[in-house]
């Protein structure tokens, strides 16, 4: 996926749809869990220090495998890169299973099959392909079975 700072500096500042003081950590040697603000947009996740306007990093939930940890705690990892993992602590379990499920409703996988399954849904009800009108109908990424990279 390709896109420069300044778009992701912009859709940084959109409306969130969800977002937390958390602690959370990096994949570096020796990285400690620090607060920090979370901020969901899209199928990005953001995260900002506490004082600060600007993000500091940004994770595209795509190939990734959200996973709950402990109580209160969960982790995103990359399929490709799983020793690249990144943890987070909630304040409490209810939370953390917040979390756990605005991120899976997030990823890229998950809109791409909320997608087919609305699009078959509408074609059976009308008898016309909802995406037909868009010139779009026909690409591979909307297609069931196919995966998009």
């Amino acid at each position: 996926m390709r896109y420069n700072e300044r778009e992701l500096l912009c859709l940084a500042r959109q409306p969130a749809e969800k977002a937390a003081e958390i602690r959370m950590s990096v994949p570096k040697k020796g990285s400690v869990l620090k607060k920090r603000l979370v901020k969901l947009v899209v199928n990005f996740l953001f995260y900002f220090r506490t004082d600060e306007a600007e993000p500091i990093g940004a994770l595209l939930l795509e190939h990734c495998r959200i996973t709950k940890e402990e109580e209160n705690v969960f982790s995103i990892s990359f399929i490709e890169e799983p020793e690249r993992k990144y943890c987070f602590e909630c304040a409490s379990e209810e939370q953390c299973q917040e979390w756990v499920e605005a991120l899976k409703r997030a990823s890229y996988e998950f809109l791409r099959r909320s997608l087919i399954f609305y699009r078959n849904e509408i074609q059976k009800m009308t008898g016309k392909d909802p995406l037909e009108q868009y010139g779009i109908s026909e690409e591979a990424r909307f297609q069931l079975g196919t995966h998009h990279q």
